[in-house]
C-alpha cells in the first residue's frame, strides 16, 4: 500500500515535479496459536497480503515463530512490550471438549485467563484484539442463533470460551469476538481436526463397519475462510471504532458426521457402505449442541464476510496429501 506525493526541486535551473512514494504503514499482527490448524492459516493469510506478522507456539514452536507461554502473564507483557502490534488475533486454545473435561484447569488457564491477560495488555497499548470464539457456547435447542442470541454452553469446553469472550470485552470494550463452528484445513496429522479425523473412518473401507453420528448438525468451515475473515476485521477496525462486540462466521453446508464421511469418500471416488448412521448420541464424552448453527449477518451487512468454500472442493484440498497415491492431485486437477 503506497501513495504518491508531489515534491517539487527548487534547485536553480532545476524546477520539477517529482514523485516519491510514501509508504503506509503495514499492519503489524500478532497471532496467538500460529502452530495450530486455525493459526497457521491466519498467520498465512496477513503474510500473503503484505502484513508484518508475529506468530506464537508454545509446545509447537518452530523457526520463525516466537515460543511464549501465554499464560504466563510476565512473559504474555514482554512479548507485546517487544513486537507492539497493531493487532492481537488471539486463535490459541484448548478446543477438544474431552480434553477440557479432563483436564479442566489446565484449559481455564489457557482458554480463559491468557485471554484476560492479552486483553488487558492490548487495552493498556490501544491493540486491537480479536479473539476466537466457537459455536459450543450454545446449547443448540434453538437454532439459528444470532450474536445478541443467550449463550447455554453444555460443556466445560463452551463455558471455557463464554468465559474468556467475557474477559476480552470486559477488559478491552473495543475487543471483538469471532464465533465460529467446526473448523478444518491443512492439517499436519489427521486428528488435527475433528473433520479431517473422519477420513480414517473412510479409508477402513469394506474391511470393517464403523458407526458415525447422524444426530448432530454441524457446519464444517475451512480455516482459510475464517482467516480472511479476521483479516477483513483487522484492516477495517483500523479505520472504523464501530467494529466491535460479537460476530459469527460459519459456512453453510449442514452435515452429521456420517454425512461427512461420505462426502469424503464420494469426493475420492470410494466406497461409504462400510459407514453405518448412528442416530443416538453416543454416551461418555462431553454434551455437545444438537444444531448450533450461527446467524451470520451482521459480518455480511458490513461487507466483511467471504462466500463459503464449498466442501467437496475444500475438503479434497486438504486430505490428497493423505491418500495412498500422493500423485491423486496431478492426475484428478491437471
Amino acid at each position: 500500500m503506497s501513495q504518491s506525493e508531489v515534491k517539487i526541486d527548487f534547485r536553480p535551473g532545476c524546477v520539477q515535479l517529482l514523485q516519491e512514494e510514501m509508504h503506509v504503514p503495514t499492519l503489524r499482527v500478532l497471532v496467538t496459536g500460529a502452530t495450530g490448524l486455525l493459526g497457521r492459516a491466519v498467520y498465512r493469510e496477513f503474510q500473503n497480503h503484505g502484513c508484518f506478522v508475529i506468530g506464537t507456539g508454545y509446545k509447537r514452536a518452530r523457526p520463525r515463530l516466537l515460543r511464549c507461554d501465554l499464560t504466563d502473564e510476565d512473559a504474555v507483557r514482554e512479548l507485546l512490550m517487544d513486537s507492539k502490534p497493531d493487532a492481537i488475533v488471539h486463535c490459541a486454545a484448548e478446543r477438544r471438549p474431552d480434553v477440557v473435561e479432563r483436564h479442566t484447569e489446565a484449559a481455564m488457564n489457557l482458554n480463559v485467563h491468557a485471554t484476560s491477560t492479552l486483553a488487558k495488555e492490548a487495552a493498556a497499548s490501544g491493540t486491537f484484539f480479536l479473539y476466537i470464539s466457537t459455536d459450543y457456547v450454545f446449547d443448540g435447542r434453538n437454532p439459528p442463533y444470532g450474536e445478541d442470541d443467550v449463550p447455554n454452553p453444555l460443556n466445560v469446553y463452551g463455558r471455557s470460551k463464554l468465559e474468556g469472550e467475557r474477559e476480552a470485552l470486559r477488559h478491552c470494550p473495543g475487543a471483538v469476538v469471532l464465533r465460529v463452528p467446526v473448523l478444518f484445513g491443512e492439517v499436519e496429522s489427521l486428528t488435527e481436526s475433528a473433520v479431517t479425523s473422519l477420513w480414517l473412518k473412510v479409508q477402513e473401507g469394506a474391511a470393517e463397519s464403523c458407526t458415525l453420528d447422524h444426530c448432530l448438525q454441524r457446519f464444517p468451515t475451512d480455516v482459510r475462510d475464517v482467516a480472511a475473515v479476521c483479516r477483513k476485521l483487522c484492516e477495517r477496525a483500523r479505520q472504523d471504532a464501530s467494529i466491535r462486540g460479537i460476530f459469527h462466521f460459519s459456512a453453510k453446508e449442514q452435515m452429521t458426521k456420517y454425512e461427512i464421511a461420505v462426502a469424503m469418500a464420494q469426493a475420492f471416488n470410494l466406497p461409504s457402505n462400510h459407514l453405518i448412521p448412528l442416530t443416538e448420541q453416543p454416551a461418555g464424552s462431553a454434551l455437545r449442541p444438537l444444531n448450533s448453527r450461527l446467524e451470520c449477518s451482521r459480518l455480511e451487512l458490513l461487507n466483511l464476510s467471504v462466500e463459503p468454500q464449498p466442501f467437496t472442493s475444500a475438503i479434497t484440498d486438504c486430505l490428497w496429501p493423505f491418500t495412498p497415491d500422493k500423485r491423486w492431485r496431478q492426475t484428478v486437477f491437471h
